[in-house]
């Protein structure tokens, strides 16, 4: 992994270098609150009348739900409320109807633009088909009957936000405590005991308190040099990165996530005595105390040496321009000593865009690129990542996020075979454009000013919540060595 600590210097500037993500806590999406699918007088007369021409719960809704819904829409999960049984779905018909219609719902950002068509397919993709929008559709116009139990499916059996084949489960012996108005970043360490090496093939981060929790992610420490900076409480102050030499991510987390499992012959190497380190962006918004926090980690090994070593970076926050034209590109309101990264207030539609050049120091048999994320804050609406190849010609659409949501940010995958994702060669150029309203009518940015007393102000690049980012993190797929 020589080359990936070569690289790293370049690809991640400081800002991004640990503290890559910043999430708020809860489903940020409009609620499916209210609009159910007609009234309760005749209802079973309106029921039997409307199993005769249209869609049903039972036999055509319910099918819908468990597919796309319910690994957030059931008890314990992170919706606000519930979409399991059909008393709790018909008064959410009308909404499901809208949501679903105005892509709201379920949650998902990678979509095709008039500016951008991705190279493949996502996988899990989680929208929703024509014919499943119809059959809502109809279903919540016809009033939502429940037809005959006897069609309904198999109920599904959900763990409680757990990883498929999970091998081992870390958390710290301690629970943390979290308060006041200002973002916090805190390391906790974590053995996982290895005697030898192990290929991490799955990984899932199940965050113990929703309500100041915004991001996770774990590092390895091949060093053990985080034991020399661990306090009595088992955990060290963090901002702006993990504070040990030679980190590798082995897991992202940001709500809306989900548990990360890579094809069976992909895996992340950790050596022998490695450490972990879990670093959390807390984010309490103002409480003087919150309730105790113990997030944990799950991982699944690969059963053996695995045929690619699967790597996770970080590209952008840059805050100034680099050499060779990398780094922050000019901008709009740019003053005269040169490109800035500054978000003005009460400024819509404002970019920023950044410029990475692939180095020559890639491993033999060349880089591939599985999947991605992009990554911002609440000022933040629109994301757009293109590769333009070495040499010159036109860039190719990487991935855009149009309607960048804070509250729900994840990986996506390319749905391809690992020797058809899109290469990654020396000299390739990494372009990025972000989009951003520093406005009132921004709800996300709105709501967060309002729970602080506070009014927009002119943004910079930064950690905190109410600072801005631009940032990529690429998944690259190598042959292992």
């Amino acid at each position: 992994m020589e080359w990936l600590a070569r690289v790293a210097p370049f690809a991640v500037s400081p800002l991004c270098a640990a503290a890559l993500l910043a999430a708020c806590s809860g489903a940020s999406n409009p609620s499916l609150a209210g609009g159910g699918g007609g009234g309760d007088s005749d209802a079973s007369a309106s029921d039997a009348r409307a199993a005769l021409t249209g869609p049903t719960f039972h036999k055509d809704v319910e099918p819908i739900l468990q597919k796309h819904c319910q690994t957030c829409h059931r008890q314990g999960g992170i919706a606000p409320f519930a979409l399991v049984t059909y008393a709790q779905s018909r008064p959410m018909g009308g909404s499901m109807k809208d949501q679903t219609q105005r892509g709201l719902m379920p949650p998902w950002g990678a979509v095709s633009t008039s500016e951008c068509t991705p190279p493949f397919a996502w996988k899990n993709d989680a929208r929703l088909s024509a014919a499943e929008l119809a059959t809502l559709a109809s279903w919540a116009d016809n009033g939502a009957p429940e037809g005959d139990s006897k069609d309904a499916p198999p109920p599904v059996t959900f763990g409680a936000g757990t990883l498929p084949g999970v091998n081992a489960e870390l958390a710290p012996a301690t629970p943390y405590v979290t308060g006041g108005d200002r973002d916090q970043f805190r390391c906790f360490v974590l053995d996982p005991k290895l005697t030898t090496t192990r290929y991490v093939n799955g990984t899932f981060v199940l965050p113990g308190n929703a309500k100041v929790v915004h991001h996770a992610v774990v590092f390895t420490d091949p060093k053990g040099d985080s034991k020399k900076l661990v306090g009595p409480d088992g955990t060290y102050e963090c901002a702006g990165g993990a504070r040990v030499t030679d980190a590798g991510v082995v897991a992202v987390w940001a709500p809306g996530a989900l548990p990360v499992e890579l094809p069976a012959n992909v895996g992340y190497p950790v050596a022998p005595g490695t450490l972990l380190v879990m670093q959390i962006h807390y984010h309490p918004g103002g409480a003087p105390t919150a309730d105790p926090d113990t997030t944990k980690v799950q991982l699944r090994f690969a059963d053996q040496k695995p045929e690619y070593y699967l790597f996770t970076a970080g590209i952008g926050n840059f805050a100034a321009p680099m050499s060779g034209g990398d780094g922050l590109l000019p901008g709009p309101d740019d003053p005269a000593s040169g490109p800035e990264f500054r978000v003005p207030a009460n400024k819509k539609g404002h970019t920023e865009s950044m410029q990475w050049t692939v180095p020559t120091t890639l491993p033999k048999g060349g880089v591939r690129l599985y999947g991605i994320m992009a990554h911002m804050h609440l000022v933040g609406v629109d994301m757009k990542i293109e590769l333009e190849p070495a040499g010159g010609g036109a860039p190719s659409c990487l991935m855009q996020e149009p309607h960048w949501d804070f509250g729900w940010q994840r990986f996506y995958a390319y749905d391809a075979p690992i020797e058809q994702l899109p290469p990654i060669a020396p000299g390739d150029k990494l372009h990025l454009r972000c989009t951003y309203d520093n406005t009132m009518g921004n709800a996300h940015l709105a709501a967060e000013l309002a729970a602080q007393h506070k009014e927009v102000t002119d943004v910079r690049l930064g950690e905190q919540t109410t600072d801005e980012m631009c940032v990529t993190l690429p998944q690259l797929i190598v042959k292992a060595f």
